[in-house]
């Protein structure tokens, strides 16, 4: 994306920064979305996906927003993005190991961490400096086909194939970086997508975001400002997220649906009587919300078995 003027300073207010980078978002979305897809682009749900109640077929007032982590793919995707730039050496096996971590504790501990979140983001905006957004748009294509295509889950495809079915746009709403989130969307077939805009300067990677993560306040933002600049009716759209971050965006729609739910988002969608999909195993549905300290052994674990795998495949 084209560097713009208004990058947030440091000084702006938590809710200013969410305003911004939900407003970055919305206008990168709109623009990715006008954009014709690549040849092999998109394509049909799984079979035998049982349909959803909603959508109501033909309302053009209506859309879905659909968060991507652990909602319509498993695991979060700038994990996996993550590993693709470490097997093209974008960066060391310093920085595998604490994408590792950070997908261990995603994973196993149902919490988006601040901390972590942040270490997330200064990463991957250190790694991505200096390269051009047309040569990650590649690489991101292959990265979808060699670590994402097979993580999507099937339900929730199903749900969004739905909305399309009816007529009505789709979009993904996450904390990825834009140009990600937009090769996910276009694979699945989708309208679109919303997700953090890092700023770039004659098509290269500055290094610096504008406004902030699309996180939690952030994507409520956004989805009000596409809203708006779509022309939707909120009361008439839809939002799927699995995690309680996503309750501003959630509550921003007429049908919030909570997707693998964590324990907090649960809680929260069966007292306001919220439709609720799980499509774990029982096995996986059972981690969520496990006490951080009962998981410290699990993750080191999966970090160790995460560089012991690299170390086996090269």
């Amino acid at each position: 994306m084209a560097a713009l003027g208004w990058l947030t300073p440091r000084r702006r207010s938590a809710t200013a920064r969410s305003v911004l980078a939900g407003e970055a978002a919305a206008e990168a979305a709109r623009k990715s979305s006008q954009e014709p897809a690549p040849a092999g682009a998109g394509g049909p749900a799984e079979e035998g996906a049982a349909e959803p109640e909603f959508p109501v077929a033909g309302d053009s007032l209506a859309a879905a927003f659909f968060d991507l982590d652990n909602t319509v793919m498993q695991g979060a995707a700038i994990f996996h993005f993550g590993r693709g730039l470490y097997k093209r050496q974008f960066f060391q096996r310093r920085e595998l190991a604490r994408f590792a971590w950070q997908q261990a504790w995603f994973r196993l501990a149902g919490v988006e961490d601040p901390e972590h979140m942040q270490d997330a983001r200064e990463s991957a905006l250190s790694i991505v400096k200096g390269h051009r957004v047309s040569e990650l748009m590649s690489i991101g294509e292959e990265i979808y086909d060699e670590y994402m295509a097979d993580r999507i889950w099937p339900g929730t495809r199903a749900l969004a194939q739905a909305h399309l079915d009816a007529g009505q746009k789709v979009w993904l709403v996450t904390a990825a970086p834009v140009e990600t989130a937009t090769i996910i969307a276009r694979r699945l077939g989708l309208t679109g997508a919303l997700g953090t805009v890092a700023e770039s300067m004659d098509g290269v990677y500055t290094g610096r975001l504008v406004g902030e993560p699309l996180h939690g306040p952030a994507k409520a933002e956004a989805v009000r400002a596409l809203a708006g600049a779509e022309g939707l009716d909120l009361a008439r759209c839809a939002a799927y997220s699995d995690s309680h971050n996503d309750i501003p965006m959630l509550s921003l729609v007429g049908h919030p649906y909570a997707i693998n739910p964590d324990a907090k988002l649960a809680r929260y969608a069966r007292e306001r009587e919220w439709r609720l999909r799980d499509y774990r195993t029982g096995r996986k549905a059972a981690r969520v919300g496990i006490p951080a300290a009962a998981g410290v052994g699990a993750l080191a674990g999966g970090t160790a078995a995460a560089v012991a795998l690299h170390r086996r495949r090269h």
